[in-house]
């Protein structure tokens, strides 16, 4: 048994040996200061980055404890009990971990960033009351993560937002490819997460026991009685929007294309989500101003205690990429990409993407605004729209449990990605025209 304890995770390894590389090719590479420089200077942005998550953050979690308090959490999760059943064996059907991650895959879908992390971290908080070992990963947590990283996306707003105003002929041309591309690289992940799960599953121990205590925690949820004024309000409110719905359809200028309709689609669909998960705790008796309160307490917690987790991704990622250990690596696996058709450029988007969001969307920017309609603009607009930053979801969903030992969730999730970019090269060679 100490022996066992005494195993460093993939993770150590793995990140260890991101700071090795990074340092060994910057002493040949001469970049020595660089380097320095990169590792201060990622410590200060994940501290940044990390607090300018505390606010949405503490909004999403508030607002998923109305929800909850509610029991549309409950809902949801009867709702799509027969696929999420399938998927996650290990959770009780109606456990309130089920619904929360079936959320976080909702918002992803949608393109909801700053809705999907804090529902993400509510998934992963509800799966490690699951959880017999402490700081060990379940299966359920490294298939979700998995999938997370890899979310089916069907509308990647951002990335169709950066080609339009580049000017490209047909800015939302990469929705079926994206949908394909991350179709793959989804099926991979659920692939990989079930034939790397092996030993027995830390969550196992501690399903029995939720089971039969699940009712008890989710015991009275009514606070008090809605009178006849409340329902009144609610009513005149939904009419009275319903009534400026239609005003705006008529007065506002028609879209121009499909485009301009998903914008106008994304600009309400934040608000009407926030309104109608009060509005249901708020007529199933929950004080919503209380629950939000509570939730949002408990987010600005979270939110702190992710930090020293992607300090350490950060720096490694910094000092990874300051020392060109990423185009050292590039230019390696140039003659393989060359065979396959792909640009060098698209396969520094490849290596880019797992390990910073903001530097990949940064490049892609770049391309597309250079060549709007070229191939390669195609290529790595589609990449980042059907993949996501898989070490930054790992930092902030296990850093905000304290995951150490993340087990199989890692190389799960780079098979994913693996598959998402060889399928966004693959569907792009046939839609690209």
């Amino acid at each position: 048994m100490p022996e066992k304890e005494a195993k460093p995770a993939a993770i150590n390894i793995i990140w260890l040996g991101m700071i090795l590389i990074a340092t060994l090719t910057a002493a040949f590479t001469g970049r020595m200061d660089a380097l320095t420089r990169a590792s201060f200077d990622s410590a200060k942005g994940a501290v940044t980055l990390a607090i300018s998550l505390i606010g949405p953050m503490a909004l999403w979690l508030g607002i998923m404890k109305v929800a909850e308090a509610g029991g549309m959490l409950r809902l949801i999760a009867r709702a799509m009990r027969p696929l999420m059943t399938r998927l996650f064996p290990e959770v009780p059907a109606e456990h309130p971990a089920m619904s929360a991650m079936i959320m976080n895959l909702a918002a992803n879908a949608l393109g909801l960033g700053n809705a999907a992390t804090p529902m993400g971290i509510k998934a992963m908080q509800e799966l490690d009351k699951l959880a017999a070992e402490e700081g060990t990963a379940t299966n359920a947590m490294c298939q979700f993560l998995a999938i997370n990283t890899s979310s089916v996306t069907l509308l990647p707003l951002g990335v169709i937002t950066v080609r339009a105003a580049a000017g490209a002929h047909d800015p939302a041309g990469i929705l079926i490819p994206s949908l394909i591309a991350t179709t793959c690289s989804t099926a991979v992940a659920i692939i990989a997460a079930r034939m790397l799960a092996r030993g027995p599953d830390p969550s196992l121990a501690a399903t029995r026991f939720a089971e039969k205590t699940l009712e008890k925690k989710e015991g009275n949820t009514t606070s008090f009685m809605v009178g006849q004024v409340g329902r009144l309000m609610i009513t005149a409110f939904a009419a009275l929007f319903a009534a400026a719905m239609i005003y705006r359809g008529i007065k506002a200028p028609a879209p121009e294309n499909f485009t301009g309709l998903i914008a106008n689609i994304s600009a309400w669909l934040v608000p009407i989500i926030i309104c109608s998960l009060l509005i249901f705790g708020y007529l199933r008796g929950v004080k919503v101003y209380e629950s939000l309160t509570e939730g949002a307490t408990e987010g600005f917690t979270t939110a702190v205690k992710i930090i020293p987790f992607m300090v350490a991704i950060f720096v490694a990622i910094g000092m990874l990429r300051a020392s060109g250990a990423i185009d050292f690596a590039i230019s390696v696996l140039a003659p393989l990409t060359n065979k396959m058709r792909m640009p060098a450029e698209a396969l520094s988007m490849a290596f880019l993407r797992p390990l910073s969001g903001s530097g990949a969307f940064g490049l892609m920017s770049e391309i597309v605004s250079r060549e709007p309609d070229s191939f390669l603009s195609f290529l790595v607009s589609t990449m980042q729209g059907s993949t996501e930053t898989t070490f930054y979801v790992l930092a902030v969903y296990f850093g905000a449990i304290g995951i150490k030992k993340t087990r199989h969730a890692l190389p799960a999730a780079l098979c994913a990605d693996a598959a998402g970019i060889i399928a966004s090269v693959t569907v792009c060679r046939i839609f690209y025209s």
